[in-house]
C-alpha cells in the first residue's frame, strides 16, 4: 500500500487498478535508449512479470542516453544489466532476462508468455519481426521509435486495430536510414518517447485514457510540436501474415546487402596476411584486446590510403556493419581491393573472443 500509494489513491486506479498492473506481463524489446525509460518506470508501476531481451552490451557511449546504466554496468549484457538495477528500484516484482537475439525461432514461444510487447528496438529488421509476432501471437504491441530530434509512438494490434505495416507495408533497404550511432540523437529524447511507450502500456492494462491505436503520435523536441497521424487497417497484409504463420520459425531476418563484400569474424580468425581496421569514432573504441586492430574512424579513411596493403586482405568493421560497408564501397572505388565488412561489427568481434575465452578456461 505504502509503496503504490499515489497510484491507488488515484479514483481512476485504486487497489483493483494496482493490482491489475501487479498481475500484469509484460515484454520489453531491447533495453537501449526507449528500453532503460520503459523499464524503469513499468518496474516503478509494479508491473508483476517483467521480460527484457537484449543481445547488446553496455558500452560508454550508451550513459549519453540510457540513463538506467553507470560505468559499473560497462561491458556487461544490457538485459542483466537492466535487470540488476531495476530489482534495486522494486525486488516485489519479477523480473526475467533474456541476453539473446530476438529472431524468428524464439519470438513467438516468448510473446505467447506475456501480455503486452513493447518495442524498444532501433532497426527496422527487429521491428517487422516483432509486428509479424505480435500478430501471429494476438498480443498488442507498443511501438516507439527515434531519429535525430523526433520521436514516434504508436500502439499496433490493439482491439483489432491497424499494425505496424499497416503504417510501414514495405520494409526500407538496410543502410538507406542510418540510426543512432550513424546520426546521433539528442541523449533525452528518448526518455521522453520512452516514457510515453510506458503511459501507452498501463493505459491498455487499465482500461483507461484513450489508447495511441490508430494513430501515430510525432513529437519534435526542438519546437516542443505534437502531431497524430490516423493509420488506416490493412487487412490483406494482416491477413497474409496469418497465413504464413506455419512458417513463421523458418524465416530469417532478411537483409538487404550485397553478400560478396561481408564476412564474419568465425570466417577470417585463422587466416594469414590480413588487416583489421575499426572504422568507428574515437569515442566508440574501447579497446579490443586479443586481436591485431588499428583504429581509422571512416571520416579519415580518405587520409590513410596507404595503410592498405594490396597484398593483404582487408577486414572493416564498426558497431553495426553499416559505415563498414560503406568504408568496403569507398575502398573499392579507389582501386583497393580484397576488402570486406564483418556482418555484426564490433559485437560478432567481442561475443567470439569471449566465448574463446570460456573455452579456454573450462579446458583448463
Amino acid at each position: 500500500m505504502n509503496r503504490y500509494n499515489r497510484h491507488i489513491i488515484l479514483s481512476e486506479i485504486g487497489p483493483k487498478g494496482q493490482e491489475k498492473l501487479n498481475k500484469a506481463k509484460v515484454l520489453v524489446i531491447g533495453a537501449g535508449g526507449l528500453g532503460c525509460p520503459i523499464l524503469q518506470y513499468l518496474t516503478a508501476a509494479g508491473i508483476g512479470k517483467l521480460g527484457i531481451i537484449d543481445f547488446d552490451v553496455v558500452e560508454i557511449s550508451n550513459l549519453q542516453r540510457q540513463v538506467l546504466f553507470g560505468k559499473s554496468s560497462l561491458g556487461k549484457n544490457k538485459a542483466l544489466a537492466a535487470k540488476h538495477q531495476l530489482e534495486n528500484l522494486n525486488d516485489e516484482i519479477k523480473i526475467t532476462a533474456y541476453p539473446e537475439t530476438l529472431n524468428y525461432k524464439n519470438a513467438l514461444e516468448l510473446f505467447n508468455l506475456y501480455d503486452i510487447i513493447v518495442d524498444g528496438s532501433d532497426n527496422f529488421e527487429t521491428r517487422y519481426l516483432v509486428n509479424d509476432a505480435c500478430i501471429i501471437t494476438n498480443k498488442p504491441l507498443v511501438f516507439g521509435a527515434i531519429y535525430k530530434f523526433e520521436g514516434q509512438v504508436s500502439v499496433f494490434n490493439y482491439n483489432n486495430g491497424p499494425s505496424y505495416r499497416c503504417l510501414f507495408p514495405t520494409r526500407p533497404k538496410k543502410d538507406t536510414i542510418p540510426n543512432c550511432s550513424e546520426i546521433g540523437v539528442l541523449g533525452v529524447l528518448p526518455g521522453i518517447i520512452g516514457s510515453m511507450q510506458a503511459n501507452e502500456v498501463i493505459k491498455i492494462i487499465l482500461g483507461i485514457g484513450e489508447v495511441l491505436s490508430g494513430k501515430l503520435l510525432c513529437y519534435h523536441s526542438l519546437s516542443n510540436q505534437i502531431s497524430t497521424l490516423k493509420i488506416n487497417k490493412n487487412k490483406k497484409l494482416i491477413n497474409e501474415i496469418l497465413e504464413s504463420a506455419s512458417n513463421f520459425k523458418n524465416r530469417t531476418l532478411k537483409i538487404d546487402c550485397n553478400s560478396n563484400i561481408e564476412t564474419s569474424i568465425r570466417e577470417i580468425i585463422n587466416k594469414k596476411n590480413i588487416q583489421i581496421i575499426d572504422v568507428r569514432e574515437p569515442d566508440e573504441q574501447p579497446k579490443i584486446e586479443g586481436l591485431n586492430i588499428k583504429n581509422m574512424p571512416l571520416s579519415t579513411l580518405q587520409f590513410n590510403l596507404n595503410y592498405f596493403q594490396n597484398n593483404k586482405t582487408k577486414y572493416l568493421f564498426c558497431q553495426s556493419g553499416i559505415r563498414s560497408k560503406k568504408a568496403v564501397e569507398y575502398l573499392k572505388s579507389q582501386n583497393i581491393t580484397n576488402c570486406y565488412s564483418l556482418v555484426e561489427g564490433a559485437l560478432d568481434i567481442k561475443n567470439y573472443l569471449k566465448n574463446q575465452l570460456k573455452e579456454q578456461t573450462n579446458a583448463k
